[in-house]
């Protein structure tokens, strides 16, 4: 059996795709075999990290989903080694289409009956993109009921509240927290400290692994990701899904 991670996610820029690497890392941490495909038709982020091993499918075509495309990245994922982590990164100019997609075709009942267990993360942006990753998330939870999913909150664009409430006292929580295998709270840090350090990470499209122990890096830069990092591996131990 493999476990397969769809990432995502109808809002763009709030952090899909760091999602994506931070996943891939941590589960590298924990000793997993990782692969990974990127779908993204417009930013491919994960694939240009040199350090993974990532696959690029373009599945989209004249705005919609290429099936010939599509149909071979279910054969990938129907045939994952067993034991094995494959990660989907999704690009949420496709994130309909997809969605559609993966319904009409029954994908999910076909990688479960190979038997793969299928995880969906999406991500929660707090500020001004609250309200549509909320109702991207919601289309995941309606779509596909019987699919866990694993809800990623980031907090960089400013609090995960609406009127005073957190995030476990919204009414999506309340009505599918059924469907929630697990809640990541992505760690909250000084903008313009551990802020600057990530941005300036997935700039150079560098690992954390890289990062902690680059010669150019400085002492205060590995310490600040250091202790993002091994945060952020607490949280994936935590949310089981190793």
């Amino acid at each position: 059996m493999a476990t397969i991670h769809f990432i995502l996610q109808g809002k763009g820029g709030v952090g899909k795709s760091m999602v994506a690497v931070l996943l891939y890392q941590a589960l590298e941490h924990f000793e997993k075999e990782v692969l990974a495909y990127d779908t993204d038709p417009v930013n491919t982020t994960l694939a240009s990290f040199r350090e993974f091993n990532v696959t690029a499918l373009n599945i989209m075509k004249d705005g919609n989903i290429d099936a010939r495309m599509f149909d071979a990245l279910l054969e990938y994922l129907a045939n994952a080694p067993e034991g094995s982590h494959v990660i989907v990164d999704n690009g949420a100019s496709s994130f309909l289409a997809l969605g559609r997609y993966m319904e009409e075709s029954e994908v999910l009942p076909i990688l479960t009956e190979a038997g793969h267990a299928v995880f969906f993360h999406s991500i929660v942006a707090g500020g001004q993109a609250i309200g549509d990753t909320l109702k991207g998330l919601a289309r995941l939870a309606v779509n596909f009921p019987e699919s866990p999913l694993v809800v990623w909150l980031n907090p960089y664009f400013g609090e995960i509240a609406l009127d005073g409430q957190e995030f476990e006292e919204f009414q999506i929580y309340k009505k599918y927290s059924p469907q929630f295998h697990a809640l990541i709270r992505l760690p909250e840090g000084n903008k313009t400290l551990i802020g600057k350090d990530l941005e300036e990470l997935l700039a150079k499209r560098q690992s954390f692994a890289a990062g902690i122990n680059g010669s150019s890096t400085s002492i205060a830069v590995k310490a600040r990701l250091r202790r993002y990092w091994n945060q952020i591996l607490a949280c994936v131990e935590q949310a089981d899904l190793l």
